[in-house]
Parts: C-alpha cells; structure tokens; sequence
C-alpha cells in the first residue's frame, strides 16, 4: 500500500470521526449516587435538611442552609396543590413547583437572590453557572426525596452534554422509578426563583436521537378555580401563587 493510500484513509478516517462528533452529542458521568458529583465538586452532600449551596462559578463558593420543618411542610403543601395527580408526570410538575420555591426561600439567606439565568463565564459571588445550578437542584432534589416528598422518581448523580457545536452543560437528574426513564432538571433556564425546565435527559440540551414518547400536548389554560395544566417543562414563574397556596392552609 503507498504512503498517499495510507494518508488517504487516515484523512478519510479523521473525517468521519469529526463528522460523528459534529452531529452527536456527547455525553459525560451518566448516572450513579448523586454523592459523588458533590465530591468532585469538593462540596459537602446534604445531611438531613442541611445543604451546602454554591456559586461563583463551579462551586467556588459555598453557603449553608438549614430547611426548618415549617419549610418543609411547606413543601409538602405546595407539592400536594401542584402534582395535580398521583403519577410520574404530575410529580415532575410538583418538583418544578418545589424547587423554584426552595430557591426563593434559600436565595436572601445565601447571596443567590439575584442570580440570572445560568452563565458559564462570570465568577460573580451570587451568580450561579450551570455546575452550581445542578448541584444545587440535586441538593434541593435530595432534601425532597429524604423527607418522603418524591414517591415516583430517585435522585442520580448529574451529568453534562456537549457538542463541537455547544459547550458542556449540566442539569440534575432523576430517574423515573417503574420506567428508568432519566429526566433532566434544569435550574439555569431562568433567574433564581422560577421553575426548572424539566424533561426527558435524552431531549434536553442536544437530542441524543433516542427513541423516548413525546411529551403529551399541553392542554388549553384550565378555567378560574382549576389548577393550571401539567406541563413537560416548566419555566413559569411562580409569582403570588405560592404564597397565596400556603396562606390558604
């Protein structure tokens, strides 16, 4: 074989590589205990209710936050109002509900109420990046899960994608307990405070082109005194509404 036959199926070889990686995404760290994301990150995992809540850019700041037992009953109010009903779908509406709440309540405590939507590149105190928004909504995810809170879904380790195309981003990540199905949270969609987009991981960021049932359609806006329609992904704010639940009760 000549040297130029030898240099053409390199080049060819090379090529179609970098092709492969142009159009497919890549995937790191999927799955395993969330405690070893907390690890790599040098953060302390949550103990009890107890969290460490970071920022500045990967964790390079950290806080604590002690959710009191009026916090969580809280929660367990709102994520009642919100599930809308006792399924996987309607607990992923719920945990949206619940996070964007905890993020309100942690947020004057800790620094973070004036975090923006997620930014990769800024340090400032108080924002939070794509590292810092995952680890903590893994933390926020924990905390549900061990006070009884999430009856369809387990907390996993986060995990992040990239292309050529598109830098690494990080969510959170649950895994549906009868289907395995693995369902991104997303907290860097928004400013602090507002509802997590949530859904199937293999969607969310670059489509892996997994085989995976659409998300149902969304429903028309539910008439006065309804609750409003279960939604794949959330990005609504909650405004008044959590206050407004919890002075009900």
């Amino acid at each position: 074989m000549s040297k130029h036959s030898i240099a053409y199926r390199g080049l060819k070889a090379a090529a179609l590589i970098t092709g492969a990686l142009l159009t497919c995404g890549f995937t790191f760290k999927p799955g395993g205990p969330p405690e070893l994301h907390f690890k790599e990150y040098n953060a302390p995992p949550p103990r009890g209710n107890k969290i460490t809540v970071c920022h500045a850019h990967g964790c390079q700041k950290q806080e604590t936050f002690t959710f009191t037992s009026a916090d969580i009953n809280d929660l367990a109010v709102l994520m009642d109002y919100t599930r809308s009903s006792d399924t996987p779908l309607g607990e992923r509406r719920a945990v949206g509900y619940a996070i964007a709440w905890m993020e309100r309540r942690v947020g004057p405590a800790t620094g973070t109420a004036k975090d923006r939507a997620s930014l990769g590149f800024f340090n400032a105190s108080g924002q939070l990046d794509c590292v810092d928004e995952a680890t903590n909504a893994t933390s926020y995810l924990m905390v549900l899960e061990n006070n009884g809170l999430l009856r369809h879904h387990t907390v996993i380790r986060p995990f992040s994608k990239a292309s050529f195309f598109r830098w690494p981003h990080f969510a959170a990540m649950m895994k549906e307990r009868r289907s395995g199905r693995v369902y991104a949270v997303d907290s860097g969609v928004g400013p602090n405070g507002t509802n997590p987009a949530i859904l199937l991981a293999s969607k969310w960021y670059i489509n892996d082109g997994i085989d995976a049932p659409a998300s149902p359609p969304a429903r028309r806006v539910a008439a006065a005194g309804q609750r409003p329609p279960v939604q794949e992904q959330q990005a609504d704010d909650l405004g008044l509404l959590v206050q407004s639940i919890l002075k009900e009760q």
